[in-house]
C-alpha cells in the first residue's frame, strides 16, 4: 500500500469484555486522509468502549490498533497525542477555573513537552499561537473570560479549541454536540466542518443525533452487540433494513 493510501487511523478485530460481558466483539475500521467517519448504534452496542480502545483509554485484549500505520494498540493517550491523534470528550473537560486563553496555552504547553505550571508559565508561553487558535474557532473575544463563565455551547469550542492546541493529524470527537440546542448544534458542526476542510483534517465521531451524523458524516459504521453491523455511506446506513431493526423500527 502506498503511503498517499495508508489510513491514518485502524482498528484490526480489536476486542475487549468485562467480566462475562463482550462489548467489544472483534471490530475493525480503518480511517482514511480526508473522511469524517460517525459510529453509531443503539445503547449498548459497544461505541464508546470502542471510541476508548481507539485513544488508549482502554487496551484491548486482542487485536491490534494503528495510528499512521505505527501500533499503538498498548499505548497510552498522552504518546497517541503526540504522534498526532486529537481527541474531546462527551462531556466538557475545560479548566473551569482558568481563562479561555490559558486553557489553550496549557494543551500548546502541554503538546510542546512544556512542563506543566499554568499559574506561572501559561500566561507568557505560546500567547501568540493560542489566539490564533481561539481566532480560528471563534473565540478570540472571550479569550480573558473564565472557561467556567462561558455557555455550554461555548465550552464545548474551547474543548475543540484545546484539541487543535496538540496539533492533531487526526481528530476523535465523543458525541461534540452533546447537550446543545439545535443552534447550537449547527454552528458547532459547521465549524468542525471548516476547521476539517481547512486543515485536511480527517475526523471520526460518535453522535446520537441521526440528523447530525447524516447531515455531516462522509461514512456511517453502526455497531450492534460489539461487532460492525454495516460500514457504508450514510444514504446506504440509511436505507438498510438491519439499521432500522437495531433502532427498533425508528425512521432514521
Amino acid at each position: 500500500m502506498t503511503a498517499s493510501l495508508q489510513p491514518v487511523l485502524s482498528a484490526s478485530n480489536v476486542s475487549k469484555s468485562f467480566g462475562d460481558f463482550t462489548a467489544v466483539g472483534g471490530v475493525s475500521l480503518e480511517v482514511n486522509p480526508g473522511e469524517i467517519v460517525a459510529i453509531i448504534g443503539p445503547n449498548g452496542a459497544g461505541k464508546s468502549t470502542f471510541f476508548d480502545l481507539l485513544t488508549g483509554r482502554k487496551i484491548p485484549d486482542g487485536g491490534e490498533v494503528r495510528l499512521f500505520g505505527e501500533p499503538v494498540t498498548c499505548m497510552p493517550p498522552w504518546q497517541r497525542v503526540k504522534r498526532g491523534l486529537g481527541r474531546s470528550f462527551q462531556v466538557s473537560s475545560v479548566f473551569r477555573s482558568s481563562t479561555v486563553l490559558e486553557n489553550v496555552q496549557i494543551g500548546l504547553m502541554l503538546a510542546q513537552g512544556h512542563s506543566w505550571n499554568m499559574f506561572k508559565r501559561a500566561s507568557v508561553l505560546l500567547k501568540a499561537e493560542a489566539e490564533s487558535i481561539l481566532d480560528k474557532v471563534g473565540l478570540g473575544a472571550k479569550r480573558h473570560v473564565y472557561a467556567g463563565d462561558l455557555s455550554y455551547g461555548d465550552q464545548r469550542t474551547l474543548e475543540l479549541a484545546v484539541a487543535l492546541s496538540t496539533k492533531p493529524r487526526v481528530l476523535l470527537l465523543d458525541e461534540p454536540t452533546a447537550g446543545m440546542g439545535r443552534e447550537e448544534s449547527r454552528e458547532c458542526l459547521g465549524l468542525i466542518r471548516s476547521i476539517a476542510a481547512s486543515e485536511q483534517l480527517p475526523i471520526v465521531f460518535v453522535e446520537h443525533d441521526m440528523d447530525i451524523v447524516f447531515s455531516f458524516a462522509t461514512r456511517v459504521v453502526v455497531l450492534a452487540a460489539g461487532k460492525v453491523l454495516i460500514d457504508a455511506p450514510p444514504q446506504a446506513v440509511r436505507a438498510d433494513s438491519r439499521v432500522k431493526e437495531v433502532y427498533f423500527g425508528e425512521d432514521i
